[in-house]
């Protein structure tokens, strides 16, 4: 599973550098970096909405204290 996190301007200001240390945090202690590959991208188009993370292709906005949750559902939901 290819996950993708936005560090472009707009959402390193809203917090993507939170966001990916979460996720690789979260990923080490499910023992899956083999299943996810965490990436950053610039900007993604989508700088309104908050941080941009692709979950294989599909766009998602995230905000730093949503993380948990979000890979629960979609991350480890998918596996």
């Amino acid at each position: 599973m290819r996950v993708t996190i936005c560090i472009g301007s707009a959402c390193h200001l809203k917090g993507s550098r939170e966001i990916i240390a979460q996720l690789q945090n979260l990923v080490r202690e499910k023992h899956i970096e083999d299943q996810v590959d965490l990436n950053g991208s610039f900007c993604s188009g989508n700088c309104v909405n908050g941080v941009c993370v692709t979950v294989d292709g599909q766009i998602y906005s995230l905000k730093p204290e949503d993380t948990k949750e979000f890979f629960d559902k979609e991350i480890l939901g998918r596996l």
